[in-house]
């Protein structure tokens, strides 16, 4: 009986819902999905063509009349309607062989979004099927994903680094002590490898390219075997294409400012974290979540500005998800952390 209701109101989910990627864990399952946060509609009918992987393969790859977009920027909604299609697409695939499916979802944002924002999140996941929304903050649903303990009287510190955003905060007795929000992320990143070789050399890369580039050579600290790479892209004066070798050295000046503007913000929240707490911090160590934290080099980067050890957590791609995931779980334990849609 029990099954057969469950079939019909759906399985209770966590989604961290990113910039770059949305992520959904089910009650008892762990992660069942993990796809691009982009849908590629056609401008002529307003019909979505592909959700996630295969919106993804047609970004710079479309005709005039498809255009393959992101829906969330910065962490934040910037398309409405789109997101909550993607939403309920995403709802639908997890509970695909179920009846009328109404789960109860627990969904991330980042802490710096505005009560507007999160009213929008709100909505966008009620209107896409949920019979109840609620949200918890990313780093708290990071540093429960990374296993930290938030409830205990001492200071854990975690950084977060997403799509859009990058979140640092330092949590004791299960509340945000003192947090910053940045809107840079794995996004910005890339977005500044595109803008120095169109500068350096009038090479035009696509959107898929930056972000290999990023991924194969990209770093934060000095490598012990600098590495190079082809890369394709087109000439901004002849318009042709055009390869080059680009080094590590040359990208990890691409990334400087973004990542120096990251690291500001971790000294900065140490600087006005209470003793004791930051005290604690020396000795546990900061933890670092999210796909941008796996940067080469950006661990050993952080520790040498802050003095403090850096450590990446287990599952840094899927700890702020697993998070979200843990409070569905464990929903009557954990449900002083969340914001209820109705409050």
């Amino acid at each position: 009986m029990f099954d057969f209701f469950l079939n019909i109101i759906g399985k209770d989910m966590g989604v961290d819902l990113g910039t770059a990627n949305t992520l959904v864990v089910v009650k008892g399952k762990g992660v069942v999905l993990d796809e691009p946060s982009i849908v590629a509609i056609d401008k002529n009918n307003s019909r979505i063509l592909a959700v996630g992987k295969e919106a993804k393969r047609m970004v710079g790859r479309t005709p005039s009349n498809i255009v393959a977009i992101r829906p969330l920027k910065d962490g934040v909604i910037a398309d409405f309607e789109t997101t909550e299609k993607m939403l309920r697409y995403f709802i639908q695939r997890v509970h695909r062989n179920m009846g009328i499916a109404r789960p109860r979802i627990v969904i991330c944002v980042p802490s710096g979004i505005t009560p507007v924002e999160k009213k929008a999140v709100v909505e966008a996941t009620e209107q896409a099927g949920a019979r109840a929304a609620y949200i918890i903050e990313e780093p708290l649903a990071a540093a429960i994903g990374a296993g930290l303990p938030i409830d205990e009287p001492t200071g854990s510190m975690v950084v977060d680094i997403g799509g859009g955003t990058s979140e640092v905060a330092v949590i004791s007795l299960g509340g945000i002590v003192v947090s910053q929000s940045l809107r840079i992320g794995g996004n910005e990143l890339d977005d500044d490898i595109t803008y120095y070789l169109k500068k350096e050399h009038n090479l035009l890369l696509g959107e898929r390219t930056s972000e290999k580039v990023k991924m194969e050579i990209g770093s934060a600290f000095p490598l012990e075997n600098e590495e190079k790479m082809e890369v394709n892209g087109r000439d901004l004066v002849t318009g042709l294409p055009k390869t080059i070798i680009i080094t590590s050295q040359q990208v990890r000046k691409a990334l400087e400012k973004a990542v120096n503007d990251i690291i500001n913000a971790v000294i900065e929240v140490l600087d006005t974290t209470p003793p004791e707490l930051a005290s604690d911090i020396m000795k546990r160590g900061i933890v670092l979540t999210g796909g941008g934290s796996l940067l080469k080099g950006l661990a050993e980067r952080i520790s040498r500005e802050t003095h403090c050890p850096v450590h990446l957590a287990e599952n840094p791609l899927a700890s702020v998800a697993l998070g979200a995931g843990k409070c569905v779980e464990d929903f009557s334990k954990l449900k002083r952390y969340l914001k209820y849609s109705k409050q």
